[in-house]
C-alpha cells in the first residue's frame, strides 16, 4: 500500500523528473573494479538554484504551505546551509517570501564565509537572511521560533520548516518517493542495487528511504554515513522520521532498529569541517569523475564509500548506489581547505 498511500499526499512539482542514475566508471576502476559504483544525482534534480535533496522534500512541504494560505517560508540552518538556499529558491519560484535563520553551526574561520556560496545565493533570490551566533544543534531552536513570531507580528502567515525540512510530519515523504523511484529505475536497468550510501545529519533523507524501501524489505540496505558528530541524536531522529513516514504511507508494520544503519567513522569529529582524509576523497572523486562533493556532507559520505570498498565491506560483484544529495555551492566557503 505504501506507494499508493504516498501518492495521496499533494505535492508541488519542483524537479525535472526522475533524478538520473549513472555508473561512476573511473572511480569503479580506480577502486579495483570488483564493486560497481553508481550515483543517483540529486545535485542536478531541479532548475531551482542548483537543486539538491531538500528540493525533493520541499515538494510536499510547499504544497502544504500553499494549501494553508501561508505567504512566508521560515527555516533555519548553518551559515552555508544547502537547505536554506533551497527554501529561498522554492519561495522565489512560488511567489512567497522567505525568512532564513543562519546560525553559526560551523567553526570555520575564512574571509567571506558569511558572504559567499549558499548564503550569497539566498540573498540574491531575495530571502531575508538573519545571522545568529548560536552553535550547532539539529533540534528546534529559539532563533527560529522568534523568526516565525516576527512574521506573525508584522501581519504575515508563516510556514515553519525545520532544519533540513526533516523533523516535520511530511519531512520523510520526498525520500520515500525516492526509494520507489529507484525501484522503477532498477526495472529499467535490469538489476537491483545491493546497497545505498547516503549522508545523514538531520535524518529525513535516510529516514524517508528506510520507510520507502521497507515495503520491499530492503531498508537495512540503506547505509547512512553520519556527518553530524552527534551520532545518537541523528540516529534517534532518523528512527523517528522513518517510523512516522512509514505509518503515514501505510507500511502496515513497525520498523525494526536493525533497519536503521548509521556508520560513524567519517564525521571527522565535528559538523561542517573536513579532515585531510575527506578533502582527499573530494579531490579524488572530482579528478576521476568531474563530480563535485562538498566538505560538509557529500565529501564525508564519498570518503566513507571509498574506504568501505577498499576494506572489502561490499562483496565482489556488488552494485552500490551513492546518493549525491547536492551541496556543491558550499565549497566556495572552504577555499583554504583546498589551498595546497
Amino acid at each position: 500500500m505504501s506507494r499508493a498511500a504516498l501518492e495521496k499526499f499533494p505535492k508541488v512539482n519542483l524537479l525535472f523528473g526522475k533524478s538520473p542514475i549513472h555508473r561512476l566508471d573511473r572511480l569503479t576502476e580506480y577502486l579495483g573494479g570488483d564493486v560497481e559504483i553508481w550515483a543517483k544525482r540529486e545535485d542536478v534534480n531541479s532548475g531551482l538554484a542548483y537543486g539538491g535533496n531538500k528540493t525533493r522534500k520541499l515538494e510536499y512541504l510547499a504544497a502544504d504551505a500553499l494549501a494553508k494560505g501561508c505567504d512566508t517560508l521560515v527555516s533555519i540552518g548553518g551559515v552555508q546551509s544547502n537547505h536554506t538556499r533551497q527554501v529561498a529558491a522554492v519561495a522565489a519560484h512560488l511567489g512567497l517570501k522567505a525568512v532564513l535563520v543562519q546560525e553559526h553551526w560551523v567553526e570555520w574561520d575564512e574571509v567571506n564565509y558569511e558572504k559567499t556560496g549558499n548564503i550569497l545565493l539566498s540573498r540574491v533570490m531575495g530571502a531575508e537572511v538573519r545571522l545568529d551566533p548560536a552553535g550547532f544543534d539539529i533540534g528546534f531552536r529559539a532563533s527560529w521560533e522568534k523568526a516565525i513570531q516576527d512574521v506573525i507580528d508584522r501581519g504575515g502567515k508563516p510556514y515553519a520548516i525545520p532544519a533540513g525540512a526533516s523533523d516535520h510530519e511530511l519531512g520523510g515523504h520526498g525520500f520515500a518517493g525516492w526509494a520507489f523511484e529507484v525501484e522503477d529505475q532498477e526495472k529499467e536497468l535490469g538489476f537491483k542495487f545491493d546497497k545505498t550510501i547516503v549522508c545523514s545529519v538531520t535524518g529525513s533523507s535516510q529516514g524517508g528511504m528506510i520507510a520507502g524501501f521497507a515495503h520491499s524489505n530492503r531498508a537495512q540496505d540503506v547505509i547512512g554515513i553520519d556527518a553530524s558528530a552527534t551520532v545518537q541524536q541523528t540516529w534517534d531522529q532518523i528512527k523517528r522520521i522513518a517510523s512516522r513516514t512509514a505509518k503515514l504511507i501505510e507500511l502496515g508494520r513497525e520498523l525494526e532498529d536493525s533497519e536503521i544503519v548509521l556508520l560513524d567513522r567519517w564525521h571527522d569529529g565535528i559538523y561542517g569541517v573536513a579532515s585531510d582524509h575527506t578533502i582527499e576523497a573530494i579531490r579524488l572523486t572530482a579528478s576521476l569523475e568531474g563530480m563535485i562533493t562538498d566538505p560538509v556532507y557529500e565529501g564525508k559520505s564519498i570518503a566513507a564509500l571509498i574506504d568501505l570498498v577498499k576494506e572489502g565491506y561490499f562483496p565482489k560483484g556488488s552494485r552500490v548506489l551513492y546518493c549525491h544529495l547536492g551541496g556543491q555551492p558550499a565549497i566556495n566557503g572552504y577555499t583554504t581547505a583546498f589551498a595546497n
